[in-house]
């Protein structure tokens, strides 16, 4: 995933939006390896929210994750996957100035296969916007 410069954070000029790619398991099915996420930097975060933010023990390493409810000054973040792990089952209540911002489009880059069968393919289904899911947040509160 991109990393933002410690300057531009520092001079808080961060970029309305940024992209950002995904890597590993940890949000699949809404996620999949390779899939670019369109962020809205600083973005009011709601329960069920996909969220790109920094890992509290690793804060160079960036994280994507559900948040799946507001807790004591921070967010309870968990994976789609539940046998993933990485998220707030192994970390806590992730702090709110670690939350950079909100995921609002999942795109797929084309693959290697360019017949016009998969071409179409990849034209109805590589782009979808990742709307707020109230029932994952509360599937993934009862874990």
């Amino acid at each position: 995933m991109p990393e933002l410069s410690q300057e531009t954070e520092r001079g808080r000029v961060l970029p309305p939006f940024g992209l950002a790619e995904v890597t590993g398991p940890s949000m699949v099915p809404t996620l999949h390896h390779g899939d670019r996420l369109l962020l809205r930097y600083g973005a009011q975060v709601r329960p069920g929210d996909v969220v790109v933010l920094r890992h509290p023990f690793q804060q160079d390493l960036l994280v994507v994750k559900r948040a799946a409810e507001r807790r004591g000054g921070g967010w309870w973040v968990l994976g789609d996957n539940p046998y993933a792990g990485g998220d707030s089952t192994d970390y806590g209540v992730v702090p709110e100035e670690l939350i950079l911002g909100r995921a609002w489009l999942r795109y797929r880059p084309l693959g290697g296969q360019r017949s016009p069968r998969a071409l179409t393919r990849w034209l109805f289904s590589a782009a979808r916007p990742l709307l707020s899911d109230r029932s994952a947040a509360r599937r993934l509160r009862a874990r």
